[in-house]
């Protein structure tokens, strides 16, 4: 498993968590900064996924 995909999942977990925070506090801030966290976990994680998909394949 790629680094990527760990920091990735993690990345997206914490953003998870902070979104729900904003929702729940009615903090926009927190909210958006977890949406953003997310999809950039998203992204890392895919990123990882490719990285992996190359590895095996060669």
């Amino acid at each position: 498993m790629d680094n990527d995909r760990a920091e990735g999942s993690m990345k997206t977990i914490k953003g998870r968590v902070k979104e729900g925070l904003g929702k729940a506090l009615g903090d926009t801030k927190l909210e958006t900064e977890g949406k953003m966290d997310k999809a950039e976990g998203k992204v890392q994680n895919a990123i990882g996924g490719m990285k992996d998909s190359l590895r095996k394949s060669t």
